[in-house]
């Protein structure tokens, strides 16, 4: 069993942010996640998409927001349960928490706050008749561990920002990579396309536009793909591979929680907006592009507002009948939970009378 004072469902940008907020409050905070990393989409899907409206930052790009929000938390020191997808929730005699995932990992606290996006996410399947029975055998829907395809022949699937990074990263892992893209032009960041062409003139991947892996060969454990070309006249295409990884995005769902007894108006979770974001049932919040009410905005900015709010009110939650004086950061600094502390610079402000 797993106990903290804060359990999070959902480590994108509002999740962790919100373990600094609670950090401040001296709140311990663990994560669950479905992905096998932090960040949410802003790690998995495009990480090298521009974000123009988070404060001081011009443009940021998702992956390095996200690599600064982990620093910005580290000194809370929170847990993390990756790879796991949050299942049920059951509330206890004494008003706590117990929730439980896919693969039975418990998880003990005071508050629940879903950070969700939106949803858990499932990757998007083509459509290949046979491609389940090759799923672990072959086929993968995500990059969990780049090794796995060391020496070997890799099929990669897909458009965007992640087919084109993990082609361009496994030319220096694997024995062979192939990448196909039904499309000519590709969705990603221009430097990504410009270095996979660069890497595809120097051989060192097959790139194959205008086409789609229609077919799946082997027994037991996958041997070949078949990809079929949009032009009639170039037909297909036998090529001997021993892993295929499509990778057209996630499709978020709320899942499981949608299960929890929570109000929910068009896939997204009703919240008390007018004071803390709590749910219809007690003790469990709902903040980021997971939740619905009036006027809501589904920004990474809102969720960063929504997370400090509901701080303050999980905090009387956990603390019952004990007040929080609030000190801003640049007076009393940030001490983490091992006793190291930024200090805030003292600054002396003369008057003029």
């Amino acid at each position: 069993m797993i106990k903290t004072d804060i359990l999070i469902v959902g480590a994108g940008p509002t999740g962790l942010f919100t373990v600094f907020e609670a950090g401040l409050l001296k709140l311990k905070c663990h994560l669950i996640d479905a992905l096998p990393q932090p960040g949410g989409q802003c790690a998995e899907i495009y990480p090298k998409k521009p974000i123009y409206d988070i404060p001081a930052y011009p443009e940021i790009l998702a992956g390095d927001l996200v690599e600064r929000l982990l620093e910005q938390i580290k000194p809370f020191e929170p847990g993390f349960t990756l790879g796991e997808r949050a299942e049920m929730l059951e509330k206890q005699d004494d008003g706590s928490f117990i929730v439980t995932t896919n693969k039975g990992t418990k998880h003990h606290a005071s508050v629940v706050v879903i950070a969700g996006g939106l949803g858990s996410f499932e990757p998007r399947k083509p459509l290949i008749e046979n491609i389940a029975d090759f799923e672990d055998k072959g086929v993968a829907y995500m990059v969990k561990d780049p090794e796995v395809y060391r020496n070997k022949k890799v099929v990669i699937a897909g458009g965007g920002d992640s087919a084109l990074d993990w082609a361009i990263y496994l030319t220096n892992v694997a024995a062979e990579v192939s990448l196909v893209h039904r499309r000519n032009e590709f969705r990603g960041a221009l430097d990504s396309v410009e270095k996979a062409s660069e890497l595809a003139k120097l051989g060192k991947i097959r790139l194959f536009t205008e086409a789609e892996v229609k077919k799946l060969y082997g027994d037991g454990q996958l041997e070949a793909v078949v990809i079929k070309h949009n032009h009639s006249e170039k037909g297909e295409t036998y090529v001997e591979t021993d892993h295929f990884i499509p990778l057209f995005g996630l499709s978020p769902k709320l899942g499981p929680i949608g299960n929890w007894g929570l109000e929910i108006e068009k896939n997204a979770i009703k919240v008390n907006n007018a004071k803390d974001y709590q749910t219809n049932i007690p003790g469990v919040f709902a903040i980021g592009d997971v939740n619905t009410y009036e006027g809501k905005l589904k920004l990474i900015l809102s969720g960063f507002h929504e997370a400090a709010v509901m701080c303050q009110y999980a905090y009387q939650i956990i603390n019952p009948g004990k007040r929080f004086v609030m000190k801003y950061t640049t007076v009393g600094g940030v001490e983490g939970f091992d006793g190291s502390k930024k200090e805030a610079k003292k600054e002396v402000v003369q008057s003029i009378v």
